[in-house]
C-alpha cells in the first residue's frame, strides 16, 4: 500500500525575482508556486545610498534573497494547499557567477555598518562585467604558462567568473579584500543560510571557480597575477565539495521559522539555474542539449568524455549529472536585447532613467507598474506579430547579438551590438526581427563549435520564458535546421531544483531516476521549415563574416568605442 504523498520545494533565484515551487515527488506534479520580486533588483547605476556606480557594474543586495525565502516559500505552500509537514526537502538554484564577500560566519560585508556604502561589499551579479581587464590578464598569463585548466574553459576566462571578480576586488579595494574571509557563490551562501553549514557545490566550483581534477589554479600562478592573491583559494574559497543532489544539511530552526517548513528536512547542495534545468526536461543523457532562454541564454549538454571546445564556459565532470562530463556555453544577452528594443517602442528607457534588469527570461518578473509591464508585453507581442509576417531577408538587415557582450564563443564582454543595413525605410519590427535572428545565429555558432570539437548535440530542448514566443522559437528551429523540443513546465529551474531536493531527501536514488519520474518535455514542438532554413543560410553567412571581423581582430572599433564611453562616463578605460 502506498504511503502518504511527499513534497519538495524548489526555489529559483533569478535576475529580478525569486520563485518557489511545491512539487509532488511521485510524479513531479506542480502543486503551487509563488514569486517575490527582488526589492533592490539589479543595481547598475547606483547603490541604495545613491552612490553612483561606474559602467559595466551589476550588483545585488543579499537581504533580497532572504525575503524570497520568507515570502515566496510559505506563499507557495499555501497555494499548494498541502500540510507543510508533508514537505521533506528544499533545494535552490541561482544565477551564476553571482558571488559575494562575507565574514567567516557568512555575514555579507555590505551588511556591516561601515561598508554599506562600499560597492565592492555587495553581491556581484553574473552580468557584472567590470572585471574584463582582470579576466584578460588571467587568460594571458594562463596561456603563457600553459596552464592545463585553460583548455577546459575554451581557452578564455570570463569577466563574469569568480577569479576575475576576486582579482578586481583585490586591486580596487585591497582593504576590503583583506576583510573578506569568504568569497562565496550566492548558490552556496543561500544554502548556508538554510542549513547553517558552509558548503561548496560541484557545479559552481567547476564552471565558475576553475576547479579541475580536484585542484584550483595554483598559488604560484595566483601570485604571478598579484603578490597578495596567492592564497585567494586556500583562504577564501576552498572547501569540501558537495555533489549535485547530495544533502548539504538539515533545515535549521531559524530557517524553518523563516520559510514555514519543518525543521530538520533535507537541504540539497546548491546549483546553477541552467545546470539544474535538464532533469526538469528529462534530458540527462549524453548529447541532450538544453538551452535556458531568458535575459541571457545558457546552453548545457553532457557527454561521455571531455573535450576542448572553443569559447565554452567549462567542461566539468559531474557538473550537470554524476558520471558524465557537463559542458556549458552561453549568450550574455538574449531576452535583454529584445526587451531593450521593445522598451523603446513602448516608450520606456528614456534618457537619464536608471538602468535596471530587463528580464524576459524563465518567468522573470519586472519591477514597476502593471501598466508599464503591460505596455512592454504588448510591444513584444506586436513586434513579434509584425516580424513574423516577413519573408526571410526582407528587412535587409543583419545584426550581432553583443549588446551585453559575448559569452560564447568569443568570451569578450567588451564587445557591443552591431546592426548593418539600416535605411530610412527600416521599421521597428525589422530591427526586432534582426535582433531575434542574431541571437539564433549566435546559438548556431555555439552548437557548431561543440560538434566541431567532437561533442555531439543529438537533441535540442528549450526552456525559459522565451519559449512562449512562437515567432522566436520557429526562427531558432529554422536557423538551427533542427527540431526544437520544449520543456513541459514554465518553471524549469524551480522544478529542476525540486528534483534535486527529492534526491537529497532520499525519495529517489539519483538525479536521472528522479528526472524520469518528475521531469517532462514536449518532443519536437517546432520543426524547421525547409524553405526558411535554406533562406537563412545566406544571412547566417553574413553574420559569421561580421562576427569574425568585429570579434576576431578584423577591427577593434567596438573596443575603442567602449573605452571612449567609459572614459567619458567616468569609468575605468
Amino acid at each position: 500500500m502506498a504511503g502518504p504523498e511527499r513534497y519538495v520545494v524548489g526555489v529559483d533565484f533569478g535576475t529580478l525575482s525569486g520563485r518557489a515551487l511545491v512539487v509532488r515527488t511521485s510524479d513531479g506534479a506542480e502543486m503551487g508556486s509563488a514569486v517575490h520580486e527582488l526589492d533592490h533588483g539589479v543595481m547598475e547605476e547606483r547603490l541604495p545610498s545613491g552612490r553612483p556606480l561606474p559602467p559595466d557594474w551589476a550588483l545585488q543586495h543579499p537581504s533580497d534573497y532572504l525575503e524570497v525565502l520568507s515570502s515566496a516559500v510559505p506563499e507557495a505552500v499555501r497555494a499548494a494547499g498541502i500540510d507543510p509537514g508533508a514537505v521533506v526537502g528544499i533545494a535552490t538554484d541561482f544565477t551564476a557567477c553571482t558571488v559575494l564577500p562575507t565574514t567567516a560566519d557568512g555575514t555579507p560585508l555590505c551588511l556591516l555598518e561601515d561598508l554599506a556604502d562600499e560597492p565592492h561589499a555587495y553581491v556581484k551579479l553574473w552580468k557584472h562585467h567590470a572585471a574584463q581587464a582582470q579576466a584578460d590578464r588571467i587568460t594571458a598569463l594562463a596561456a603563457e604558462r600553459a596552464e592545463a585548466w585553460l583548455s577546459r574553459y575554451g581557452g578564455r576566462i570570463s569577466s563574469e567568473w569568480q577569479l576575475a571578480k576576486g582579482l578586481q576586488l583585490l586591486e580596487e579595494a585591497p582593504a576590503l579584500y583583506r576583510r573578506a574571509e569568504r568569497w562565496i557563490e550566492a548558490a552556496d551562501w543561500i544554502v548556508w543560510q538554510l542549513c547553517g553549514t558552509e558548503t561548496r557545490n560541484a557545479c559552481t566550483a567547476g564552471y565558475k571557480g576553475l576547479l579541475q581534477d580536484g585542484r584550483y589554479p595554483s598559488a604560484d600562478y595566483l601570485a604571478a597575477l598579484h603578490p597578495d592573491f596567492a592564497d585567494f583559494y586556500t583562504a577564501k574559497v576552498d572547501h569540501p565539495l558537495s555533489p549535485l543532489g547530495s544533502r548539504a544539511g538539515s533545515l535549521t530552526e531559524a530557517a524553518a521559522a523563516l520559510t514555514g517548513l519543518p525543521a530538520g528536512i533535507a537541504v540539497a547542495a546548491g546549483n546553477v539555474d541552467a545546470h539544474v534545468t535538464p532533469p526538469a526536461a528529462g534530458a540527462t543523457g549524453p548529447g541532450e542539449m538544453v538551452a535556458v532562454m531568458g535575459t541571457s541564454t545558457c546552453h548545457v549538454v553532457s557527454a561521455e568524455a571531455p573535450a576542448a571546445v572553443a569559447g565554452m564556459c567549462g567542461c566539468v565532470h559531474g557538473g550537470i549529472v554524476e558520471g558524465l562530463w557537463g559542458f556549458e556555453a552561453g549568450q550574455s544577452g538574449v531576452g535583454d536585447i529584445f526587451a531593450w528594443w521593445a522598451e523603446r517602442i513602448a516608450g520606456g528607457g528614456a534618457a537619464g532613467e536608471p538602468r535596471g534588469g530587463t528580464g524576459t527570461d524563465a518567468g522573470e518578473h519586472r519591477g514597476g507598474t502593471d501598466e508599464a509591464g503591460g505596455a512592454l508585453a504588448g510591444a513584444h507581442e506586436r513586434l513579434s506579430e509584425l516580424a513574423e509576417r516577413q519573408a526571410v531577408g526582407a528587412h535587409g538587415l543583419v545584426a550581432l547579438d553583443w549588446e551585453n557582450g559575448n559569452r560564447s564563443v568569443l568570451v569578450d564582454h567588451e564587445l557591443s551590438g552591431v546592426i548593418v543595413g539600416l535605411t530610412l525605410a527600416t521599421r521597428p519590427e525589422d530591427v526586432y526581427r534582426a535582433l531575434v535572428e542574431a541571437t539564433a545565429f549566435g546559438t548556431r555558432t555555439i552548437v557548431e563549435a561543440f560538434e566541431a570539437a567532437g561533442v555531439p548535440v543529438r537533441s535540442y530542448t528549450a526552456a525559459g520564458g522565451l519559449t512562449k514566443n512562437r515567432f522566436v522559437m520557429q526562427t531558432y528551429a529554422d536557423v538551427l535546421r533542427r527540431p526544437i523540443s520544449l520543456i513541459g513546465t514554465e518553471q524549469g529551474p524551480a522544478l529542476g531544483a525540486a528534483i534535486h531536493a527529492a534526491v537529497a531527501a532520499g525519495v529517489h536514488p539519483d538525479v536521472p531516476s528522479a528526472a524520469a519520474a518528475m521531469g517532462r518535455r514536449v518532443e519536437r514542438a517546432f520543426e524547421p521549415r525547409p524553405g526558411a532554413a535554406d533562406a537563412y543560410e545566406a544571412l547566417y553567412g553574413e553574420y559569421r563574416q561580421l562576427h569574425d571581423h568585429f570579434g576576431r581582430g578584423g577591427s577593434d572599433v567596438l573596443h575603442r568605442l567602449r573605452r571612449l564611453r567609459n572614459a567619458t562616463q567616468g569609468g575605468r578605460p
